[in-house]
Formats: C-alpha cells, sequence, structure tokens
C-alpha cells in the first residue's frame, strides 16, 4: 500500500513514518506540509491512501478533502486532527472520508484504520460510533454549514479567518459586491446576525483555529 501523509509538523509525520514501517504491506511514497504541497503530491504520486491532517497552511480541511475525493473518488482518505471528534469529524465523513483519527490515539489506531479503508470500509471510534448512531436516531440534517456551495464555504472560511472584503474579492476574482451577496447568503444560512458570529461558529466547529 503506498500512503501519503500530509501534516504540517515534522515531528508528526517523522511519528506516522516509523508506525507504518514496523508494517511489510506499508510503504510512505510522499509526504506534504500544506494543503497546496498535498494537492501537488497526490496529483504526481502514485498513492492508495491518504492521511490528511485537517488543519494546515494553505485552505480548509474541509474543501480540499472534497476536492480530492471528487478527483480521486475510489482512494481512501483518513482524516488526522487535534479537534474533538464531534466537532469536525462527521463533517469528515459525510465530505467522503474514510475515516478519522485523533492525533492522540494514532499509534494505536492507524495501521487498523489504512487496512479498513483500504478493503472499502469507514473506519470510525468506538466513541464516534455511538455519535453516528446519534445522529441517524435524531434524524439529523448535519450542520448548517454542509449545506453551503463550493464559493460560499470558500468565502465563510475567509470571513472568518480574518480576510476583509476587499482581499477576499482580490483572491477569488470577484467584485467586493458580489463577495457582500455572498456573505449576506452565508449569515441567513448559518442563521447568524454578523461576522463576530461566524468567527465563533467556525472556531467551535473546527473550521479554523
Amino acid at each position: 500500500m503506498n500512503i501519503v501523509i500530509a501534516d504540517d509538523h515534522t515531528v508528526v509525520r517523522q511519528g506516522l513514518k516509523q508506525i507504518l514501517a514496523a508494517e511489510p504491506d506499508m510503504l510512505v511514497v510522499g509526504e506534504a506540509k500544506n494543503f497546496g504541497e498535498t494537492l501537488e503530491v497526490v496529483r504526481t504520486l502514485d498513492w492508495d491512501v491518504l492521511i490528511l491532517d485537517y488543519s494546515m497552511p494553505g485552505g480548509n480541511g474541509l474543501h480540499v478533502l472534497k476536492e480530492i475525493k471528487h478527483a480521486y473518488p475510489r482512494r481512501p482518505v483518513l482524516i488526522l486532527s487535534m479537534h474533538p471528534e464531534d466537532a469536525i469529524a462527521i463533517s469528515a465523513l459525510r465530505a467522503g472520508a474514510a475515516g478519522y483519527i485523533n492525533k492522540e490515539c494514532a499509534s494505536e489506531e492507524l495501521t487498523v484504520a489504512i487496512r479498513k479503508a483500504v478493503s472499502g470500509k469507514k473506519y470510525v471510534s468506538a466513541s464516534l460510533a455511538e455519535k453516528l448512531a446519534l445522529e441517524l436516531e435524531e434524524g439529523s440534517e448535519g450542520l448548517p454549514h454542509e449545506s453551503l456551495s463550493d464559493r460560499e464555504y470558500r468565502v465563510m472560511w475567509l470571513i472568518a479567518s480574518g480576510k476583509s472584503i476587499t482581499n477576499i474579492a482580490e483572491e477569488l476574482i470577484l467584485s467586493p459586491n458580489t463577495v457582500s451577496t455572498y456573505r449576506i447568503r452565508i449569515l441567513k444560512k448559518l442563521k447568524l446576525e454578523n461576522n463576530s458570529d461566524l468567527v465563533r461558529y467556525a472556531v467551535k466547529h473546527g473550521l479554523v483555529e
């Protein structure tokens, strides 16, 4: 199994590589330290599994996950994160992740998760499985931000990251008026009043640091 590790901390990447080195059928073929490098690596290397840190420089984990799954729908992506499971794990699974691993449990769960993902199954911890079962019982329709379009999500993330309307317009090659329209639409969908509410929402759900 050819594995790519994407994490912005060198120590974490080295630790994961050490765990995988003990497995004769697992080979780390590439590494990335930000989302930009991750997208480049997955396009240029032959890989079977991607271990993706949810929070890295250069973008948003959920957005990048969706982009990779759109390009490589049959290849499993395991999300690695320090965030609590209830903050992002369910959103990641809905977006196509093959599983979620908390960094604190990586040494015990990593190889098991990889083998399960390669077999076409989802990997979730016992506690996360309980949360998923509860969501099914309650008929949950998902978190509000999951209803946003890709462009709306990007604008939301940039606002929550502290970018001004002008800066966002320049980055996305849009007019400030168009970005303002997106902002109004996003606040309405998330049932929020202002940018401060939006920042608090994004932090609460692990969408920004």
